[in-house]
């Protein structure tokens, strides 16, 4: 049995990596960067467990990759931390940044080896350049580079944590706290990504799949005397609107299905329940954008959609122009890129007797390239 618990923190909301996309969502093949990673220390058999802690936006979507234990995150790295740290039973706590990908077994067994070091091993590179701080140029021998992972005495780490102060690294807490840190020297490919040209030093990460993912969507929405009616985001002149519990725009409807099938992230009764009362009434076009920036941040680009519009009445061909441009706009994509048909239920069904509106969608996605920055 172990007695380490390895903590990979990946709940950031990669404010300072100037992309839609966040770093842990970033594509190997068709794996997300923070599933490799885990998967990487997982297949070392070196841990007694493995927590990933996550955003509340990202943890669900996590959940349909891999069957590890995922905790909501803070605001900050250390609140992250601190949560993960609760569900610690093992003496000693390796924690590691998702974003720091390509870690050797080599480096990581070398940081576990000095454990009985000191309260916490920290691996470091030195610095070559000369370093000037506040206008005084300063030894560069006693500057360090930290990185992690850092490896800590459990009940250490815990101790030193228990305050408001921030500390960027586990070292500096435990030290601060009258704790001991043992330096070791680091490893030049443990490189973290922060910024976007950190991206051309990522040597063990393939480029994304360039497979295209597709998802299907199916909405149908009766007719109602009372509300407006909206369709592909455009108001239908009409005596007579949807029944829904949002503005019933029952061809985004099936547009969202469509993009979230594609990135196996659920159906819209999942992101936007209807018993949320936040949602009644709601604007679908917003319901579109939202679904679009998650999208976005979870390493997704949209190709082309395409819509089947299966309504006897109202008629769909004078505003579907219109459609094209506004369903363009809201996904982001070029309008040739957006196809919009209308057909009639030749006065078959329910749509025959103008009791509603059906409409099917077929949205395509691809990885985001990032090797292409």
């Amino acid at each position: 049995m172990s007695d380490t618990t390895l903590i990979l923190l990946a709940a950031g909301s990669s404010s300072r990596f100037e992309l839609n996309v966040k770093k842990q969502w970033l594509r190997t093949n068709h794996t997300p960067l923070w599933q490799f990673v885990a998967q990487n220390f997982k297949n070392l058999e070196l841990f007694e467990d493995i927590f990933i802690t996550s955003s509340i936006d990202d943890i669900e979507s996590m959940k349909l990759y891999a069957d590890f234990t995922f905790i909501d995150g803070g605001q900050t790295r250390q609140e992250s931390l601190k949560n993960a740290l609760k569900l610690v039973k093992t003496e000693y706590v390796l924690v590691s940044d998702i974003a720091r990908s390509c870690i050797s077994e080599d480096f990581l067994n070398r940081i576990i080896s000095f454990k009985n070091k000191a309260d916490c091993i920290v691996p470091y590179l030195k610095v070559s350049d000369t370093i000037v701080y506040d206008e005084t140029t300063i030894d560069r021998d006693k500057v360090k580079r930290v990185q992690t992972p850092q490896l800590s005495k459990t009940s250490s780490l815990q101790q030193a944590l228990k305050t408001d102060k921030e500390f960027t690294d586990e070292s500096s807490a435990i030290v601060a706290n009258g704790g001991t840190r043992e330096f070791i020297l680091g490893e030049e490919n443990a490189q973290k990504i922060t910024f976007i040209q950190d991206l051309n030093l990522l040597s063990c990460l393939e480029s994304p799949s360039q497979d295209t993912l597709s998802g299907t969507g199916f909405d149908v929405h009766a007719f109602d005397t009372e509300g407006k009616m909206f369709l592909c985001g455009v108001k239908i002149e009409s005596d007579y609107g949807f029944k829904a519990h949002s503005d019933g725009d029952v061809a985004i409807h099936a547009l969202i299905d469509a993009l979230l099938g594609a990135a196996g992230m659920g159906d819209i009764g999942e992101l936007y329940p209807d018993t949320d009362e936040s949602y009644a009434g709601v604007d679908s076009k917003k319901l579109l954008t939202d679904t679009v920036n998650k999208l976005k941040t979870h390493g997704y680009e949209i190709g082309n959609v395409d819509l089947t519009i299966l309504a006897q009445a109202p008629k769909i061909l004078p505003y579907k122009e219109e459609m094209r441009k506004t369903l363009a706009s809201l996904l982001g994509i070029r309008q040739n890129f957006v196809n919009i048909k209308a057909t009639t239920a030749e006065k078959l069904g329910f749509v025959g007797r103008k009791e509603g509106v059906t409409v099917h969608a077929v949205a395509n996605l691809t990885y985001f390239n990032w090797k292409n920055i």
